[in-house]
């Protein structure tokens, strides 16, 4: 039996997704605002993602983006909490389902039966659902453009 490869984490992978992600999330939470709902629906099913600035700090914020909708009462909805640094302008995911801390790099298999790329598949999880509230999601309220400020009405 041939023994596995060791999975090295890909660097500049990381750093340009977590940079995509910053870039991503500025353009769903623009100016001053706290928390922006968008709504998704397709061939009559709807779910809502909002995300929330949960603290906001000179150098750092860190925001709750979940899901409402479209997933049967007895699955959790999907929710991560992303931190982002804004002297690197990168984002990245902390928390997911209720979990902390995720390593860059994981032996398996492993007690928690986490994938060896556990961190960048959570950050390529983010951009994929940004991602698709950038193209089909559409603001709860919509923003106005007002002295030169975008806001909400």
């Amino acid at each position: 039996m041939k023994p596995r490869k060791r999975y090295v984490p890909d660097l500049q992978e990381m750093a340009a997704l977590c940079e995509a992600n910053y870039l991503r999330l500025m353009r769903l939470l623009p100016g001053e605002e706290d928390e922006r709902t968008f709504i998704l629906s397709s061939d009559g099913h709807r779910a809502r993602v909002r995300l929330v600035v949960e603290e906001d700090h000179r150098y750092t914020t860190m925001v709750s983006v979940s899901q409402e909708g479209l997933s049967p009462d007895w699955l959790q909805p999907l929710a991560m909490e992303v931190r982002l640094y804004h002297d690197a302008g990168m984002a990245e995911v902390t928390g997911y389902q209720n979990q902390r801390r995720f390593d860059g790099r994981y032996a398996y298999p492993n007690p928690s039966m986490r994938l060896p790329d556990e961190k960048v598949q959570l950050n390529r999880f983010l951009a994929e659902w940004l991602d698709h509230c950038l193209k089909y999601g559409q603001a709860e309220q919509p923003l106005t453009i007002q002295q030169g400020r975008i806001s909400s009405p």
